[in-house]
């Protein structure tokens, strides 16, 4: 760590000077502009950025299927906005995946097309992307997710759950610009100031998105479970609809307060769904035993439908631990 004394020139102006081995590192030198971020009590100096779009290239060579798929990704969520996919010949099956995985990112599109390359780039602006909005439709997508699956358990609809199954694309298309929006808050300075939220409520906002992400996942599993289950015994069903009943509420609940502005109330609305962890976890258990008793295949996927709807209200209370650090005084 270095220190600085402040100075004061021209009578009005206040001066510091910088480091000049970080200054030379980073390519300042005289007649330099640098890029100023206030955050709190605290001031993040950069030098001023040269180029808008961020590129970046990867070889496919011998990468198809799923693996190239998950590489556009993990390209986009680190925060390229152009990538560059390369190899000797792009064959036809590399061409699907790369465009099956731009359908599943927000703001990502083919752009160019060679024998050799595929130019993919992201068309939005981080100031056009919001994690509140994203988190807020993430909650709403994954909750309907989870209730629908029920839905078609309970009623046997296969369209139903297939239709559950699918709307997982969705959740994870969010998941996948929050976190790009998280990584480049980490990363930029300018990216907080653009997207107007503090870094460290980014954070939160984004670990609440994970937890969002898992409950949709859970839903997919119920729907997945509904397809293989056929008409259920009616007192199974009823109690699996009143654990989905309270597991959505401390989700609902935690949401409520993750969202809220007012300290006193987020406390108190999440210390609230915490407590109430305890008592869903304590239902669940009676409701797997419930489920046991009845003919052993039917029991092990029934059992599975309750452990995921159990988890999903953990995943509800893990938003409300988030909750309270977040409306907790700061140091």
């Amino acid at each position: 760590m270095e220190t600085r004394k402040v100075q004061v020139t021209g009578g009005s102006t206040y001066t510091v000077s910088l480091p000049k081995t970080w200054a030379t590192d980073n390519g300042i030198s005289a007649g330099s502009v640098v890029e100023f971020y206030p955050e709190e009590d605290s001031l993040l100096l950069t030098p001023q950025g040269e180029e808008d779009r961020t590129e970046g290239t990867l070889d496919i060579t011998d990468i198809e299927g799923e693996q190239l798929m998950r590489a556009v990704v993990t390209m986009y969520v680190s925060g390229f906005d152009i990538i560059n996919l390369e190899t000797a010949r792009v064959t036809a099956a590399q061409r699907r995946a790369i465009r099956e995985a731009a359908q599943r990112l927000v703001g990502l599109e083919v752009i160019g097309e060679t024998g050799e390359t595929v130019i993919l780039q992201d068309l939005l602006d981080s100031s056009e992307l919001s994690i509140v909005n994203a988190i807020t439709r993430m909650r709403l997508v994954a909750l309907s997710m989870l209730s629908d699956a029920i839905t078609a358990l309970v009623e046997d609809d296969d369209d139903l759950a297939s239709d559950v199954v699918e709307r997982d694309d969705d959740v994870d298309r969010l998941w996948y610009m929050t976190s790009r929006v998280f990584r480049g808050v980490l990363r930029d300075p300018s990216t907080a100031t653009e997207v107007g939220i503090a870094r460290e409520v980014c954070f939160d906002y984004h670990t609440s998105a994970r937890q969002l992400e898992r409950v949709a996942d859970h839903a997919t599993k119920i729907a997945e479970l509904a397809l293989e289950l056929d008409e259920i015994p009616d007192e199974a069903a009823e109690s699996i609809q009143s654990l989905l009943s309270q597991s959505t509420e401390v989700i609902e609940t935690a949401m409520d307060a993750l969202l809220e502005d007012e300290s006193d109330v987020a406390t108190q609305q999440a210390n609230a769904t915490r407590r109430r962890v305890d008592d869903v976890d304590e239902f669940t258990r009676e409701v797997d035993n419930l489920v046991r008793e009845l003919d052993p295949q039917q029991a092990q996927l029934l059992g599975l439908v309750v452990d995921s709807l159990g988890r999903s209200a953990d995943y509800g209370g893990n938003i409300a631990e988030t909750a309270l650090q977040k409306a907790a005084p700061k140091p």
